[in-house]
């Protein structure tokens, strides 16, 4: 039986990482065919074209990287005899890539990202698990047409979904509220749900920079939003309170952000839930609208930024995206 083409890129992060004594802790040192080389059994599951394409931690990773690495996986993609893609990535940015790549990348092909949350000199090295996993994953007839995912410790996760929300635990992905589309289960591949009503691909150019995210705290003001405006930045998204609220002493800040014609985006601080026009006290998220604020649905701040640059970067009218957002 002819095995599936899997081509794996391999992009650094903890899953390459290993200890270094004179540095003091763990960096990037392997290289792609010695991660291979301890996935042990993988080549009975597909051939696998490795393929170094850089050797990045994840806070390394920049939206002109993504963008690169973007690039390569649609070339990829293109080979007739490639049936998917698997990407290892540092942990840390792997759901603002795979958002990216879901939100910019359409194909029937898999494209599959994994990575490692322990280095090759821990106990307990989850990297070539995680790999083999995504491989199965990529190689299998059920992922067709399913898009990008995230698998990682047996879980399958929607690319427009995925969160890492632990620092360092093994099961540290999540999809806050929705749960995996799926598990490896030994040998099979097992999808419990698609993912449904997922917005048309945005494929710029490139996408606009920069685009900032304001955090938001209690007593804050609108100093943070000034400092952006003024930078020159294209767009802002406020991680804004709860439902899509903010400090009054904010609103000054959305006004000349919104006078000056650029976009501004709220979304929540909140891990689960749809920002909303609930509460009219000033400050309030239907105060907000009413000011020409767009609202990011149940897009976390990450996510809202990715979106924001792919619209901008497509050209699009602030009124443009607010139809994309409210989609």
């Amino acid at each position: 039986m002819t095995r599936p083409l899997v081509a794996a890129l391999f992009t650094g992060g903890t899953i390459s990482m290993r200890m270094d004594a004179h540095e003091g802790g763990a960096v990037p040192s392997l290289s792609a065919d010695e991660i291979l080389g301890a996935a042990r059994g993988i080549d009975e599951i597909a051939e696998v074209r490795a393929e170094q394409w850089g050797r990045y931690p994840g806070p390394h990773m920049t939206v002109e990287r993504q963008w690169a690495l973007r690039a390569r996986v649609l070339e990829v993609l293109a080979e007739p005899a490639v049936a998917g893609v698997v990407i290892t990535h540092g942990t840390d940015t792997l759901e603002e890539t795979a958002y990216l790549i879901a939100r910019s990348v359409a194909s029937d092909k898999p494209v599959v990202f994994t990575g490692a949350m322990r280095a090759a000199s821990d106990l307990g090295y989850d990297g070539p698990q995680n790999l083999i996993d995504s491989v199965r994953v990529a190689a299998s007839e059920e992922a067709r047409c399913v898009g990008t995912m995230v698998v990682m410790g047996g879980r399958v996760f929607a690319g427009l979904e995925d969160t890492k929300s632990h620092t360092h635990q093994l099961d540290a992905f999540e999809a806050p509220g929705l749960g995996p589309i799926g598990v490896v289960d030994e040998d099979r591949v097992i999808f419990r749900r698609r993912v449904v009503g997922t917005p048309a691909v945005l494929a710029p150019d490139a996408p606009a920079t920069p685009v900032d995210i304001i955090a938001t705290w209690a007593g804050c003001d609108s100093r943070l939003l000034d400092a952006s405006l003024a930078s020159g930045a294209r767009g802002v998204v406020v991680a804004a309170m709860g439902r899509g609220n903010v400090p009054p002493e904010v609103v000054p800040g959305i006004e000349r952000w919104v006078a000056a014609g650029r976009p501004v985006v709220i979304a929540s601080r909140a891990g689960r839930g749809r920002v909303g026009r609930t509460y009219a006290y000033p400050g309030g998220g239907r105060k907000l609208s009413e000011l020409g604020a767009l609202f990011a649905g149940s897009r976390r701040p990450a996510q809202a930024r990715i979106d924001l640059m792919l619209g901008l970067g497509a050209g699009l009218s602030v009124e443009e995206l607010r139809v994309l957002f409210d989609g």
